[in-house]
């Protein structure tokens, strides 16, 4: 049987980049369909400003890039152009306090869509659709979430939360218990502090 996945990222993210990384481990070794999603810190932190990656405008940026390239493009380049941003801002380290314009435009050109595309993070033509999309991922998880969000085969969640990413088997197995969290309908939260900031390895 193969199970279904709705995956909502923020590009911005590091834990849902981790997230992200154990999903296409999972892939690997399990039969599992993604939808890859957005869900906007910008938009769930747009009454918490402090709460932010970069300040407001900039932390929609990414997405609305990603949203206009998917719209004008083809679905497919959700999932392309968040690794491309998420390696760069992640792992490589790019952007920090500084401008978060050379990810988009070296992502961009790494999957091979037309660099107008970049215009894209000062519109608000697609925020209504980047709104829809984060209200969805709160419908299935609850209004108080963040990223990363998941929702396995219709039953959604904040997280899971690693550092490191799992690989191979035990990304398997770890997927496996996921799946066994998510069958029992009274299942809520399960969480412990973290003391580790995001490990890339």
């Amino acid at each position: 049987m193969t199970d279904t996945v709705d995956f909502w990222f923020d590009p911005l993210c590091p834990w849902a980049w981790m997230t992200s990384r154990w999903m296409g481990e999972v892939q690997q070794v399990r039969e599992v369909d993604v939808n890859w999603r957005i869900i906007s810190l910008g938009i769930l932190n747009e009454n918490n400003p402090d709460n932010h990656h970069m300040g407001h405008g900039e932390s929609m940026w990414l997405v609305r890039v990603v949203e206009a390239a998917a719209q004008k493009q083809g679905d497919e380049y959700r999932k392309k152009l968040y690794d491309a941003m998420g390696t760069r801002r992640h792992p490589g380290g790019m952007g920090g306090d500084e401008s978060l314009l050379p990810i988009i435009e070296e992502s961009l050109a790494e999957v091979g869509l037309p660099a107008e595309l970049a215009a894209a993070k000062d519109s608000t033509e697609y925020d209504d659709a980047l709104r829809a999309s984060t209200e969805a991922a709160q419908k299935v998880a609850g209004k108080d979430i963040g990223t990363p969000c998941i929702a396995v085969n219709g039953v959604g969640f904040f997280g899971p939360v690693f550092t490191p990413a799992p690989k191979g088997e035990e990304a398997g197995r770890i997927w496996d218990a996921a799946l066994t969290l998510a069958s029992y309908p009274g299942f809520y939260e399960l969480k412990r502090g973290r003391e580790k900031g995001p490990d890339f390895s």
